[in-house]
């Protein structure tokens, strides 16, 4: 399993880059596509190639988490929302969701319903969020 084209351009799409970093909905310093961690802080700056790079090396490291967790096969499709779903959600909340546990049951239906609870950063309804986990829980669906 891979993450596809799809999900690379529903990711860019909603996490969108910026070169400078910034603090998210939830106060965590970002920066690029969605970058987060020990080495992200105040005053950052980066140029489009280390925004770019950053994110090849951040969903090649969800990629495997998310493969990691998996016991059954699934369609590309399947695979990059949940990639996308990862990557937003954190890996850590990806691997003790009801989300992953009904995928390895092979419950899609139920699974396709659990993207649309998490829409919330620290309780609050976020349309943004809402937006994604639609994009996301509409891929998970698509046989194509």
């Amino acid at each position: 399993m891979q993450l596809n084209q799809k999900g690379i351009d529903l990711i860019k799409s909603f996490e969108g880059c910026r070169l400078q970093s910034y603090q998210d909905q939830g106060g965590i310093w970002t920066i690029g596509y969605g970058a987060t961690g020990d080495d992200i802080g105040p005053n950052m700056e980066w140029t489009q190639e280390q925004a770019d790079a950053r994110l090849v090396q951040d969903l090649h490291s969800t990629e495997n988490h998310v493969s990691s967790c998996l016991k059954v096969s699934l369609s590309d499709n399947k695979f990059s929302a949940l990639v996308s779903f990862a990557y937003n959600v954190g890996c850590g909340n990806f691997e003790h969701s009801t989300l992953l546990r009904y995928v390895n049951v092979q419950d899609f239906e139920a699974a396709h319903a659990e993207f649309a609870k998490w829409d919330r950063v620290g309780g609050v309804e976020r349309p943004g969020l809402e937006r994604r986990r639609l994009a996301e829980a509409a891929l998970f669906a698509d046989p194509s």
